[in-house]
């Protein structure tokens, strides 16, 4: 994993190049605000989701889900 920040700290990227705790890689990971709202939007839409709602030990709620296209999203938002 790489992480680059800047000196605002609501911009930063990350690259993950492998992630052992899922079935697939996400290419993608958007933080929400609402993260238990988004996997309840996803369930209700059909979405398939690939990695199931969890709160991961570093802090860190999250699920992943498939996107029209074929892609794996992780969807997250740090634990309050």
């Amino acid at each position: 994993m790489a992480r680059y920040t800047s000196s605002d700290p609501d911009v930063a990227v990350q690259l993950v190049f492998g992630d052992a705790t899922v079935p697939e890689d996400s290419v993608i990971s958007p933080r929400v605000d609402d993260v238990d709202g988004a996997y309840a939007e996803a369930q209700r839409l059909g979405q398939e989701i690939v990695h199931p709602l969890t709160t991961e030990p570093y802090g860190m709620r999250r699920f992943f889900v498939r996107d029209p296209d074929g892609n794996v999203v992780n969807v997250a938002a740090h634990r309050s």
